[in-house]
């Protein structure tokens, strides 16, 4: 995207009245007012999902939240383990849903697996650090943050595809603005805007 910058020209601001000497100076000190104009010479492409590799240490998974962030679009986590049967019947649903484009018309979301278990994310306590007490647990980071309002531990829902693709929506929705994806405090009351 390129900025533009507009001034006018001194020749347009005067009047041909003005014909003293004091008017011409008053005219020049005068500070000329400056607009932008915003213009970008590439069609708007709507955002794309990610789906990046299973997160084994720490440094991935920072990378992949500076990522996220830096694109505002929010990362949903899957915290699996490998000794967990409900993740594996569950991975492949979100997996599908975040390939075939669920929220990608809201903005986009990045997405990974932590795997909970690996000795890495095990000694670097970041399971502790995010408050994950069951597995699976989703979890999505928006500019870095962990949502925890919407934090889901219910396999149920995890197992509903309705549930979930709603779910990936509201969290699309957020764009690197925190808080709650979708709408404005009032719009829990009255309902959310369009």
């Amino acid at each position: 995207m390129h900025t533009l910058l507009l001034r006018p020209t001194l020749a347009g601001r005067l009047s041909p009245r003005a014909k003293s000497y004091k008017a011409v100076i008053a005219c020049i000190e005068e500070p000329l007012s400056v607009s932008r104009v915003h213009f970008s010479t590439s069609p708007k492409v709507g955002a794309k999902n990610q789906v990046y590799a299973s997160v084994r240490n720490p440094d991935q998974f920072h990378t992949y939240q500076l990522l996220s962030a830096s694109s505002r679009t929010p990362l949903l986590t899957m915290w699996t383990a490998s000794y967990c049967p409900t993740c594996k019947v569950v991975e492949p649903l979100i997996r599908e849903l975040v390939e075939s484009g669920v929220g990608e018309a809201e903005g986009g979301v990045g997405y990974c697996e932590v795997e909970y278990d690996a000795p890495d994310v095990m000694s670097a306590g970041l399971g502790m650090t995010y408050m994950i007490s069951a597995l699976p647990t989703l979890l999505s980071f928006d500019a870095q943050e962990a949502q925890v309002e919407t934090k889901v531990t219910d396999a149920r829902k995890m197992a509903n595809r309705q549930f979930l693709e709603e779910w990936m929506r509201t969290e699309a929705r957020r764009h690197g603005n925190r808080g709650g994806g979708g709408g404005n405090f009032l719009s829990n009351f009255f309902g959310k805007s369009k």
